[in-house]
C-alpha cells in the first residue's frame, strides 16, 4: 500500500502514487512491515533505492551493484529565497552530453559480445545514465555478458573514454556531443548577476567531464569553466592498474556526498544556510542525491528523473533552466 504522506516527503500527489511499487521485506532483509515500526516499503521505479517508511521519518536503503549498500535518512527540506547558491549537475541538465556516454557504454558491451551490431533496448536507459561507470558496467554484465569481469569492462570503456576525449580536446572527434542545455548562458549569467554562487557537480569522473565542460564554454564564450564557476566537484579519478585512483565509483549519485560536498566545502555553506541552497538535477539518481544532501530540489525536463519514479522527490520542475530564475531570485 502507498501511504497518502510519507515523513520527508509530504504528501504523495496523485500523479506519482504509480512511481513506487510496495514490498513487505527491504534493506536485504533489515526491514519487514509491521516490524520494529516499519509501516510501508517502497520502491521507486529504477528500483535503486527503498524508502523505508516508519510514522515519524523515512530512511533511504540505497541499493548497490557491488555489495556496499548504505542507509541516509530523508530529512524535510524547504526554500527561502532569494538563492545564495545554486548545486548544479553537469551531464544532461548544463550539457546535453548522455546520449554520447550512453553510447561509449554501449560500444563497451558490443566489444565484449564481440557484435558491432549491439544497441541498448529502452528499459536499459534508466540503468545506464546518472549512476557510477561500475553500477552502469555491473547493469550491463549481469544483463548481456556473464561471463565477463567488472575489471574487463572497465578497461575497455576507460580505453575507449581517452580515445574519444583526446580528440575533443584536441578539436576533433565528436565535440558535438556536447553543447549547453537550453538557456544555460543566459542562466548562469543572471545567476552570476545577482551574486548567486554556483556549483557544478557531476558523477562523471574527471577525465570525462573536463572536455565536455570546456566545449559547452568554449560554444558559450564564457571562458575558462574554473574561473567562472565557485566550485566544480568530479568522481575525481578511475582506479588503474599501476596508478592512484580517488574516491568515486562507492559513493557517487545517488549518495548525497558530491553534492554535500560541493556546498559544505566548495561554497563554504553552512547547515543552517541550506534553506537558501538549491539543487537542480534532470536525473533520478540526482535528484534523490540533492533530496538526501539536505537542499531543496528543482527537476529539469529532458533527464529520467520522472521515468525513475523521481517526481516526488523534486520541490519544483522546470522545463527549461530559465523557468527557475523567478523562483531562485525571489522575483
Amino acid at each position: 500500500m502507498i501511504p497518502d504522506r510519507i515523513p520527508g516527503l509530504g504528501e504523495i500527489r496523485p500523479e506519482c502514487r504509480q512511481d513506487f511499487s510496495s514490498v513487505e521485506v527491504g534493506g536485504e532483509g533489515r526491514f519487514q512491515v509491521g516490524r520494529d515500526g516499519v509501516q510501508a516499503i517502497l520502491v521507486p521505479k529504477d528500483e535503486k533505492s527503498e524508502l523505508i517508511v516508519f510514522a515519524d521519518k523515512t530512511l533511504v536503503f540505497i541499493r548497490s551493484a557491488l555489495g556496499y549498500p548504505a542507509i541516509y535518512p530523508l530529512n524535510d527540506v524547504r526554500f527561502e529565497p532569494p538563492a545564495k547558491a545554486v548545486l548544479m549537475d553537469l551531464d544532461g541538465t548544463s550539457v546535453r552530453s548522455e546520449e554520447m556516454w550512453m553510447w561509449i557504454i554501449e560500444r563497451t558491451v558490443a566489444t565484449l559480445l564481440k557484435d558491432p551490431d549491439f544497441r541498448f533496448v529502452p528499459e536499459d536507459l534508466p540503468h545506464v545514465a546518472g549512476h557510477s561507470v561500475s553500477e552502469h558496467l555491473s547493469y550491463c554484465i549481469e544483463k548481456y555478458c556473464p561471463s565477463a569481469t567488472l575489471e574487463e569492462a572497465r578497461n575497455i570503456y576507460f580505453e575507449l573514454v581517452a580515445k574519444e576525449m583526446k580528440e575533443i580536446e584536441e578539436g576533433r572527434g565528436h565535440a558535438e556531443a556536447f553543447h549547453p542545455a537550453p538557456g544555460l548562458k543566459e542562466f548562469l549569467l543572471e545567476l552570476k548577476a545577482h551574486g548567486v554562487k554556483i556549483g557544478l557537480v557531476t558523477s562523471g569522473l574527471f577525465e570525462k567531464a573536463w572536455p565536455e565542460i570546456l566545449a559547452a564554454f568554449r560554444t558559450m564564450g564564457l571562458g575558462n569553466p574554473l574561473e567562472f564557476y565557485d566550485s566544480i566537484i568530479s568522481a575525481g579519478t578511475p582506479l588503474r592498474k599501476g596508478q592512484v585512483g580517488t574516491l568515486g565509483e562507492l559513493e557517487p549519485k545517488p549518495h548525497p556526498w558530491l553534492y554535500a560536498e560541493t556546498a559544505a566545502v566548495g561554497l563554504n555553506i553552512a547547515p543552517e544556510d541550506r534553506c537558501h541552497v538549491v539543487g537542480m538535477e534532470d536525473s533520478s539518481a540526482g535528484v534523490l542525491a540533492i533530496r538526501l544532501a539536505g537542499f531543496f530540489t528543482i527537476g529539469v525536463a529532458g533527464g529520467n528523473y520522472a521515468a525513475g519514479g523521481m517526481r516526488t522527490f523534486t520541490n519544483f520542475e522546470c522545463e527549461k533552466l530559465t523557468d527557475a530564475l523567478p523562483l531562485l531570485l525571489g522575483q
